[in-house]
C-alpha cells in the first residue's frame, strides 16, 4: 500500500526526530512518501495530489488545523471509493479529531496503533460537515468544487446568494464568541506565546468579561421546523464528543454528539457571569446539561443556519476564518474512510 505523511513542521508536539522515527516505523508496513507543509493551504494541495495519484492512505500528522486542510483536500471532489483513507497521528496541542478517533496521545504511541490496524485491515467511515458563510470578510480558500454536489450548490445558490461554497469541517463549527477567543488567541500566538489551555481560559475571561457580544447577543439559530432562537452569543456546532480539551480535560457541550449520528449544536443565550460559571462547570461534566431560556441544546440535525445582525467571527476545526453574517451547515454521513 502507497502512504502519504502529510507533516507541519511548526506542530506544537512533534520536532524532526519524531517526525523520522514515525514515518521509519511506517515504511515497515507502507511505501511512504514524506511531504511538509510550508505554507497555509499546502496540506490541502497535498490530498488533492493525494487523490489524483491514487494514494492508498493519507497520515496527517499535525494538529487540527492540518487535518481540516487534508480533508478538504481529500474530499475537495466530494466523498468516493477513489477517496484515500485518512490515518491521523497527533501533533498539535489539542489533537480533538485524533483523540476522538481514540488515538493515544503520543503520536509514537498513535502510530503503533494505526500500524496495528492497517495490519488488522480496521477501517470505518465517519460523518462530516459542511458549511458555508455569508458576508464574509475574508472568504475560505479553495473551499469543495461545486461541481461534486450540484443540486446542493444550486439550491444554496439560489435560496442565499452571495454564500460561499461550502468547506468542510471534522470536528466542530462555529459562529461568534469561540471565533472571538480562538482569533484572540492567534493574535497571542503570533507574538511568540504558545498555545495552552491556560492562554485559551486567559482569553475567554478576557473576552466574557470586556467584550460587547454576551451583552448584545447578535446571533439567531434557524433549525428545520422549530421557530427561531434569537439573542445568541456563542453557538458551537460539533461533530465529536467532546468538543474540545483544556489539557487532558474535556469540554462536554454536547455529550451525544457521535461520528456515527448528524450534528449537535449548544448555544448560549446573553447571561452573567455566575450563570457563565454555571454552565461552565456543567460543559466539563460527561453527563448532558439542561435547556432552558437562555441555554439551547439540539442533537442530530441534518442541517441547521446561523444568521447575525452584525459580522461575527466564524471558525472550522478550531481556525479562525475572518468575520460573517451567517453560516450554513449541513451533516454528510459516511463522508470520509479513516483507519480506526
Amino acid at each position: 500500500m502507497r502512504a502519504l505523511v502529510v507533516a507541519n513542521p511548526a506542530a506544537t508536539s512533534t520536532n524532526t526526530k519524531v517526525r523520522d522515527v514515525l514515518v521509519g516505523a511506517l515504511g515497515s508496513e507502507l511505501k511512504v512518501d514524506l511531504a511538509e507543509t510550508t505554507h497555509r493551504g499546502h496540506a490541502r494541495e497535498l490530498g488533492r495530489e493525494a487523490c489524483a495519484d491514487g494514494v492508498d492512505v493519507v497520515v496527517a500528522l499535525g494538529g487540527d488545523g492540518t487535518v481540516n486542510e487534508v480533508v478538504n483536500g481529500l474530499l475537495h471532489s466530494g466523498p468516493g471509493a477513489r477517496v484515500p483513507t485518512l490515518a491521523v497521528v497527533p501533533g498539535g496541542s489539542t489533537n480533538v479529531f485524533s483523540r476522538a478517533l481514540g488515538r493515544s496521545r503520543d503520536p509514537v504511541e498513535a502510530t503503533a496503533e494505526i500500524i496495528d490496524s492497517i495490519r488488522a485491515g480496521r477501517t470505518r467511515r465517519v460523518s462530516l460537515g459542511t458549511a458555508s458563510a455569508s458576508g464574509t470578510s475574508s472568504a475560505p480558500a479553495e473551499p469543495i468544487d461545486p461541481a461534486a454536489a450540484p443540486a446542493v450548490a444550486a439550491r444554496d445558490a439560489a435560496a442565499h446568494p452571495g454564500w460561499t461554497d461550502p468547506r468542510w469541517f471534522v470536528f466542530t463549527a462555529g459562529l461568534g464568541f469561540d471565533a472571538e477567543v480562538i482569533a484572540r488567541v492567534e493574535t497571542q500566538r503570533a507574538r511568540g506565546r504558545r498555545s495552552t489551555g491556560a492562554l485559551y481560559v486567559k482569553e475567554a475571561t478576557r473576552a466574557f468579561l470586556l467584550g460587547r457580544e454576551r451583552r448584545r447577543p447578535a446571533v439567531t439559530v434557524e433549525v428545520p421546523g422549530e421557530p427561531p432562537r434569537s439573542g445568541v452569543f456563542l453557538c458551537l456546532v460539533s461533530n465529536v464528543s467532546p468538543w474540545t480539551y483544556l489539557g487532558a480535560r474535556p469540554i462536554n457541550p454536547s455529550p451525544e454528539a457521535s461520528f456515527d449520528s448528524a450534528l449537535d449544536v449548544f448555544a448560549l443565550g446573553r447571561m452573567g457571569s455566575v450563570g457563565m460559571l454555571r454552565e461552565l462547570r456543567q460543559v466539563m461534566s460527561p453527563r448532558p446539561g439542561s435547556s432552558g431560556r437562555r441555554v439551547h441544546r439540539w442533537h442530530d440535525l441534518p442541517e441547521l443556519t446561523l444568521t447575525a445582525t452584525r459580522p461575527q467571527g466564524w471558525q472550522l476545526d478550531g481556525d479562525h476564518l475572518g468575520t460573517a453574517t451567517g453560516l450554513r451547515l449541513r451533516s454528510v454521513p459516511a463522508a470520509l474512510r479513516v483507519v480506526a
